[in-house]
């Protein structure tokens, strides 16, 4: 069986990625299709020994620093580009940039793994505000019109669609009309074993708006408690701005390996998760998967990981206050390392690779069938 992955772009490290990783994993022959890569990025880096076949828009200058995002409405010829005759499967990681837009041969059966419908479509928070600006905002408002057609379009151009949680899932439902099946992303890190834990908050993300890092130093900074930050700028003067308003007990690790991320997951005394409306969220489990509990926003899909009293505590309203109450909360409450580990395997690089193993067997025999 011949199988392809198509990815938006290879630049950042993050959830999306660890998914295309494992399906490298699961399918070791298979080439990587995407619209872009960065050379020596994080993600490029980690897919380096892969067959990576990147698309014409590589070679405008600038395009992988800089213009993808204002060209975006470059997508549909991006990926109409691709010729995939002679695959039997093509499994499709999607969010961003479109990628459900690929075309594939009749017989080729088609898999899209939805992370999110595009989020800047659909009214949802983005990491960077460019609309700020009034000219970006009647620019978006052409492309994003233009973009929005195509995106649905794309989306029901694959034979099956798979949601990376039932938030998402229901954003399938409402945006493209169709049904779709729930696996969710593969945690999967290296176990690490400390004597005991340490007295910091936690906080990995990429370093960009939207993900409420300023409510976590905020908070930190008043209670005058260690916070260590992982995570590496993106775009923008978000790390400058977060720096600046940092107080003397928060630290900035930038990039770190699995092993020292899994060590700082375990020594922590709880885990923070902060964005508004998230699509999923691995961290947080890979952060119970360390025996760590976990303090999060009530909402998105961190309603799905977490469980109250169990393997964390919730907070509701993105403030200070409100976080520091939770914060104070968690003191007083007994988290067990045992809970937040079994919670954590319900979300297993096995039980995925099982699940998309399952769904590919299934799709084919029912494709040959029909």
């Amino acid at each position: 069986m011949k199988v392809a992955l198509a990815h938006d772009y290879l630049r950042d490290f993050g959830g999306a990625e660890r998914v295309l990783l494992a399906l490298s994993e699961l399918y070791p022959e298979a080439p990587i299709y995407t619209a872009f890569y960065k050379k020596e990025s994080i993600a490029h880096d980690r897919f380096k020994d892969k067959k990576i076949i990147a698309s014409w828009a590589q070679r405008i200058p600038f395009f992988v620093n800089k213009l993808h995002s204002p060209l975006r409405f470059l997508a549909p010829k991006i990926w109409s580009s691709f010729d995939f005759s002679g695959f039997d499967v093509v499994i499709s990681s999607a969010s961003w940039y479109i990628t459900k837009g690929i075309n594939v041969p009749k017989n080729t059966l088609h898999i899209s793994y939805i992370h999110t419908p595009p989020r800047y479509l659909y009214g949802y928070p983005v990491s960077v505000d460019w609309q700020k600006y009034w000219i970006v905002r009647q620019y978006a408002k052409v492309v994003n019109h233009y973009l929005r057609m195509y995106d649905f379009e794309s989306a029901q151009k694959p034979d099956v669609l798979i949601a990376n949680s039932k938030n998402v899932q229901k954003r399938i439902t409402k945006f493209y009309r169709r049904k779709s099946q729930i696996i969710y992303p593969p945690v999967d890190l290296p176990k690490v074993e400390l004597a005991r834990k340490g007295d910091y908050y936690l906080v990995i993300s990429r370093i960009v708006g939207g993900k409420g890092l300023s409510l976590a130093i905020k908070a930190a900074n008043r209670m005058k408690v260690p916070l260590k930050v992982v995570g590496t700028s993106v775009w923008g003067k978000e790390e400058e701005k977060l720096k600046s308003m940092a107080g003397s007990t928060v630290k900035f690790m930038g990039y770190v390996e699995d092993r020292e991320l899994s060590r700082l997951y375990a020594g922590a005394k709880a885990f923070l998760v902060l964005a508004e409306n998230e699509d999923f969220g691995i961290t947080p489990v890979e952060a119970m998967g360390a025996g760590t509990p976990v303090i999060a926003y009530k909402g998105g899909g961190y309603l799905e990981t977490v469980k109250e009293g169990k393997t964390g505590v919730f907070f509701n309203k993105l403030s200070v206050d409100s976080l520091v109450d939770a914060m104070e909360k968690l003191d007083e409450m007994e988290i067990f390392e045992k809970n937040c580990r079994e919670q954590a395997e319900k979300f297993s690089k096995e039980r995925f690779m099982g699940r998309i193993t399952e769904l590919v067997d299934r799709e084919i025999k029912g494709k040959k069938n029909a």
